[in-house]
């Protein structure tokens, strides 16, 4: 007997014929044929998907574009303003100071300075009469600062108008536990006690004053008179041996006496402390310069232009073509009129000229390949020449048309001009500020005026030192820093941006889509468990009907024999 297995063109491939003698028998596939039909229901899902992975690579795009333009906003910020205070952050703030010194005295052994953002610029002269001393009284001598004293009494203790404090002694006490005692209080009397050992069988105890030109006082609060017994005060209560004596600083600023209780002086200078360390002899003086510092401009100039060209080299990546002519698999972005529309924003602005100064004056070009670079040599002459120039050229810069109403702080993209409208009371006391009738748009506290949030005011504020009602024109200039300052902040946003709305979008749509996969995969499986279901029933008719088969082959086989 042979058998030939073989598979006829018009049979389904899930099924397989095979010839035994005068019988044939056909076997079904059944996964397979399954298989098969349930792929022609999913295979929009396999096509959704594909739009879906092309969504999530385009949403990694904007928002590697949004970290990008969120760097150039950080990175120009520094420009971005031209208020220069203590509180700015501006790089026209920044300061350097130079201190030298006439007459027999070196200045770095007469004083130390420092100097905080937005000090006024000028040149000073000092001299020192004399410096801050605290004072200083000493004890007699004991010979174990271990032993115990046996002295039982307490003594208040202070500086004149300050706290003062009762300080206990107890009998069990040696000079040790006496200093330890009056410094657990220091942090309220502001007295510190040290021991000096001046022999191994001498050691004196000194009370020291925490605050320049302060008076120790202390007064017997009950029993044993503790610091006279020590030899620190006499019979009268006075201190017996003064090793320093309290007194002021005395010193002279550009000719003007003054006296302070310090020798860190703070308040003489908007922004300047001076750190007295000596006396100046008779005819020396220290001199004192303070300059912008001009090289904070130069840093944040060239790290504008590294994030700069870090936005211009991302989107022209996304414009990239392969050699085959076809849009490079990285270029997701490819044609996008969002990412392109900012970065023709961003060139505008560099196209900005102020006063008559453009981007060639501050040393910045593009190069072949359309990166932009900066020549510090062309920037530091500008700087040296024109540093006002400078700023007004790179920063948002406010001015008003009153000496009675400064400005505190603006905006990086202030209106370019409005009229300011202040009403006062009888007493000529500031009781609003509007612009068009519109009193809602500035707030009043004071004589302070500030801008109102979520306008174009927002972070504009004002000080009025007049006392009549006026109509004040405010103009502002806004520079290449500036714009691109608030171009990237608003594109940046990862709130209200627009490249946030274009990632907003896209992933709304593989939400929809998403749902659209699992609904058509749902339907898949409820339609293949139907399929499993009908075969098995069409296999059980199948193996029914060859066991019939067998059952009259068997028959006639055994009635032919």
């Amino acid at each position: 007997m042979t058998t030939v297995s073989s598979t006829a063109s018009t049979t389904p491939a899930s099924t397989t014929t095979t010839t035994s003698g005068t019988k044939t028998t056909t076997s079904v596939d059944w996964d397979a044929l399954i298989a098969a039909q349930v792929a022609t229901k999913t295979a929009s899902a396999t096509t959704i998907q594909t739009s879906v992975t092309a969504n999530e690579a385009k949403i990694a795009a904007y928002q590697s574009f949004q970290t990008l333009l969120a760097t150039l906003t950080a990175d120009t910020t520094a420009l971005a303003k031209s208020i220069v205070n203590s509180l700015s952050s501006s790089a026209y703030g920044a300061r350097s100071a130079t201190i030298t010194s006439t007459g027999d005295i070196s200045a770095s052994s007469a004083v130390s300075m420092s100097i905080t953002n937005g000090a006024a610029t000028g040149d000073h002269t000092l001299t020192v009469s004399q410096i801050a001393t605290a004072q200083k009284v000493i004890s007699t001598s004991v010979a174990d600062q271990t032993a115990d004293l046996d002295y039982t009494g307490t003594f208040s203790l202070g500086l004149a108008g300050g706290t003062s404090v009762d300080i206990s002694i107890t009998s069990g006490m040696s000079l040790r536990d006496v200093a330890d005692t009056i410094n657990a209080q220091t942090s309220s009397t502001n007295v510190q006690a040290s021991i000096i050992q001046v022999s191994s069988s001498s050691y004196e105890m000194v009370l020291a004053a925490n605050n320049d030109n302060a008076d120790i006082e202390t007064s017997v609060a009950s029993g044993t008179d503790v610091l006279n017994s020590l030899g620190l005060t006499d019979s009268s209560g006075a201190f017996a041996d003064v090793l320093q004596t309290a007194q002021p600083a005395i010193f002279t600023l550009d000719g003007i006496a003054l006296t302070r209780n310090t020798n860190d002086i703070t308040d003489v200078l908007s922004g300047v402390t001076f750190s007295l360390l000596q006396s100046t002899p008779t005819g020396s003086t220290v001199d004192i310069s303070i300059e912008p510092d001009t090289s904070q401009i130069s840093t944040s100039l060239s790290t504008f232009v590294t994030a700069y060209n870090a936005v211009r080299d991302y989107v022209t990546s996304q414009q990239t073509l392969s050699s085959d002519g076809t849009v490079d698999s990285g270029a997701v972005l490819f044609g996008d009129g969002a990412i392109r529309n900012i970065m023709t924003q961003l060139e505008q602005s560099m196209n900005t000229s102020v006063g008559g100064l453009s981007m060639t004056d501050l040393g910045l070009s593009f190069s072949d390949t359309n990166d932009l670079q900066l020549d510090t040599s062309t920037l530091a002459t500008t700087l040296t020449d024109n540093l006002s120039g400078v700023i007004a050229l790179l920063a948002a810069k406010t001015s008003t048309s009153s000496s009675a109403l400064a400005v505190v702080n603006t905006n990086t993209s202030p209106p370019a001009s409005f009229t300011l409208d202040l009403a006062v009371d009888s007493s000529g006391a500031l009781i609003s500020a509007s612009v068009g009738g519109d009193d809602s748009l500035f707030t009043v506290s004071g004589n302070t005026i500030i801008g109102a949030a979520n306008t174009v005011y927002a972070g504009m504020a004002f000080t009025y030192s007049g006392s009549t009602a006026q109509s004040i024109t405010i103009s502002s200039t806004i520079g290449i820093a500036a714009q691109i300052n608030a171009l990237a902040t608003t594109a940046s946003n990862t709130s209200t941006g627009s490249l946030q709305d274009m990632v907003t979008n896209l992933q709304s749509q593989d939400t929809t889509m998403t749902q659209q996969i699992s609904d058509i995969t749902a339907r898949a499986a409820v339609y293949k468990a139907m399929l499993t279901a009908q075969y098995a029933k069409y296999q059980t008719a199948i193996s029914t009907a060859n066991s019939t088969l067998d059952y009259l082959s068997a028959l006639l086989n055994s009635s032919s024999s």
